[in-house]
């Protein structure tokens, strides 16, 4: 295996990390689900980090990152949900908004071109927000722990910058998509969009 893969390695141990998260919250082991979540925040960091310090950045890479993310997130949420720590509706929210920026994804490759997904601002706040519920639900569980109640204005937190991610993808993207189409229709000779780049953490 080549150095330059090891972050690689990092964002696939973190997906491996998937199932053992489900099985250890459906035992309702919220210590044990407290340190795999650490464990994978932990991963997460240093990947992004070898990947930027050392320009180790591949497409792959790009690819398996925000899955490994999206996949610990929302395996936590359903599961909570289930357990009856999370609102239904609040799993909906998140689960709709992923399915819309990823169809918005293809029909954007298919009708204006190429193009490689940046997250928004807002986005970035999104996933700390979600993180933070997860991390507040499984520390209230524990009964060792004498903390305040956080979950509940997490709770509208989350739903709030869940909606507003979304509302940033459709205006930055839709916008990209507008400016695209009459460029087209300025220059019907000019060739299909090139791709963006963007760098990924």
């Amino acid at each position: 295996m080549q150095v330059r893969n090891i972050p690689n390695l990092l964002t696939v141990i973190r997906i491996l990390l998937v199932a053992p998260l489900i099985y250890v919250l459906l035992q309702e082991d919220y210590f044990f689900a407290l340190w795999i979540i650490l464990v994978a925040g932990a991963s997460d960091g240093l990947d992004g980090f070898l990947a930027k310090h050392y320009r180790w950045q591949s497409r792959l890479g790009s690819i398996l990152d925000p899955l490994a993310d999206k996949l610990l997130l929302i395996s936590s949420f359903i599961v909570l949900a289930w357990l009856g720590h999370l609102p239904y509706w609040l799993v909906l929210l998140a689960l709709g908004r992923d399915l819309a920026i990823v169809l918005g994804g293809f029909a954007y490759h298919f009708l204006v071109g190429p193009f490689e997904m940046e997250p928004v601002p807002l986005s970035k706040l999104n996933t700390l927000c979600q993180i933070l519920l997860v991390v507040a639900i499984m520390i209230s569980q524990l009964p060792e722990l004498d903390i305040p109640q956080l979950t509940g204005w997490l709770i509208y937190l989350v739903a709030l910058t869940t909606l507003l991610s979304g509302i940033q993808y459709i205006w930055h993207w839709g916008g990209q998509a507008w400016r695209a189409s009459r460029t087209r229709k300025a220059h019907p000779e000019s060739r299909r969009q090139r791709p963006e780049t963007t760098n990924h953490g």
